[in-house]
C-alpha cells in the first residue's frame, strides 16, 4: 500500500472549495480523503466536512494510550511472573494479556481525553478560519504530492497552499 500525505490549503470561499473537490474526485482521490473545516457560520452544504478525527487530537491520543498502556501492561505481566499471587502459577500469558489489556485500556482512556482537545496541528490555521477562510485537508499518495500542488497553483491562484503533514494519521 502506498503511503499518504495530507495537503493543507486555505481557500477564500465555498465555490472555490467545491471546484477543487471536483478536481480531486476527477483525479481519483476518494471522497473520504477530502476534509473541509470552516467556522460554524459558513455553510458547507454537500462538501466533505472534517470529522472528529480531523478536528480533535483523538488519533494522537489513541496512539499515545496504546504505547503507554501496552508498556504498563507488560510491566504488570512481568511483575505477576516475578511475584505470583498465592496459589497461582502465572505463565508467559500474563505478559501477553497484560500488554493487550493495558494497551486497550490506555487507548480507551486516551480516546476519551483526546476527543475533547482541539487538533494541535490545526492551531496555525485557526485565525484564518475565524476570518471566514476554509481549510481543505486532502490525503494524497506520497508520490503525487507535487502533481496536486501544481494543479492547485495552476487552476486556483487564490488558494494558499500551506504544505503537507509528514504522514496522515493511522485512522484518517
Amino acid at each position: 500500500m502506498k503511503g499518504l500525505k495530507r495537503l493543507y490549503f486555505l481557500l477564500p470561499d465555498v465555490d472555490t472549495v467545491r471546484r477543487i473537490v471536483d478536481e480531486f474526485l476527477l483525479a481519483h482521490i476518494p471522497y473520504e480523503h477530502i476534509h473541509v473545516l470552516a467556522s460554524s457560520d459558513v455553510p458547507l452544504e454537500e462538501l466533505p466536512e472534517a470529522g472528529i478525527a480531523q478536528k480533535t487530537d483523538l488519533v494522537p491520543a489513541i496512539e499515545r494510550g496504546l504505547a503507554v498502556g501496552g508498556t504498563v501492561g507488560v510491566l504488570a505481566g512481568l511483575a505477576a511472573l516475578a511475584f505470583p499471587p498465592v496459589g497461582m502459577v502465572a505463565a508467559g500469558g500474563a505478559i501477553l494479556f497484560g500488554a493487550l489489556g493495558g494497551a486497550g485500556f490506555g487507548a480507551w482512556v486516551s480516546a476519551m481525553i483526546g476527543v475533547g482537545i482541539p487538533n494541535s496541528h490545526l492551531q496555525r490555521f485557526q485565525e484564518a478560519i475565524d476570518k471566514g477562510m476554509l481549510l481543505m485537508m486532502v490525503d494524497v499518495p506520497t508520490d503525487r504530492v507535487d502533481e496536486f500542488e501544481d494543479m492547485i497553483r495552476e487552476h486556483h491562484p487564490e488558494a494558499d497552499i500551506e504544505g503537507t503533514e509528514p504522514t496522515i494519521p493511522a485512522f484518517p
